[in-house]
């Protein structure tokens, strides 16, 4: 089994039929590796679904293999890829990086100056996020909105987060900024624009001394 056996897609109204089915295995992901993770009912998950701010990935024979969806936050100043799960039968054939990536770039085109974040326990994940570009971040440079904090009340690990007044707690806090990125993109144009010119400069004194001998 490989990644071409599945397809990746922006998940529309038609994907709705597989909601419960995706939270049923939230929840038990969740109980499994003995952490928590933000519940979301079956309606919740086919909202995104219909705004198309959800990635759902199909096995070639129509069954559902995995899924993760778009949050906003701090009116749309920060955006969270959410609720990453993939079907247990499918695991292992690089399905949860190939549907971060797409919910990722999902989220850059809809979203192009938002900050985009994530807190994870799963080492596979900030792998997965390190290679898209996020760096750890303390908590203080999340999204401060209420209603995103809120949703850690389900998690088994909110007395700790709350003890420790939303500074730390389980996950690791990961972010992708757009601003920073961009810098470092332009920094690297001039350090390889500077090296040229630097490179280009060398060859035409070499060429004037082979010319004045």
């Amino acid at each position: 089994m490989t990644l071409q056996d599945f397809n990746i897609q922006v998940a529309t109204g038609q994907h709705v039929e597989y909601a419960q089915q995706i939270c049923d295995e939230m929840a038990e992901s969740a109980k499994a590796r003995g952490t928590g993770i933000a519940k979301r009912s079956a309606e919740y998950v086919a909202d995104k679904m219909l705004e198309g701010k959800a990635v759902i990935a199909l096995h070639k024979d129509g069954t559902w293999a995995g899924f993760c969806y778009i949050e906003t936050w701090s009116h749309g100043d920060f955006v969270a890829n959410s609720g990453l799960i993939v079907s247990p039968e499918f695991r292992k054939v690089g399905l949860a990086k190939a549907i971060k990536e797409k919910v990722f770039a999902l989220s850059r085109q809809k979203y192009p100056n938002a900050k985009i974040f994530g807190l994870t326990t799963g080492l596979a994940v900030m792998k997965i996020n390190s290679d898209l570009g996020y760096g750890p971040v303390t908590y203080s440079e999340l999204t401060q909105d209420e209603d995103f904090w809120k949703g850690c009340k389900s998690c088994v690990n909110y007395d700790i987060l709350m003890s420790k007044d939303r500074k730390n707690c389980m996950c690791t806090a990961m972010l992708f900024d757009p601003v920073v990125k961009q810098q470092e993109y332009e920094d690297k144009m001039r350090k390889i624009t500077h090296k040229a010119t630097l490179l280009e400069r060398i060859e035409n004194a070499l060429k004037k001394i082979g010319q004045e001998h």
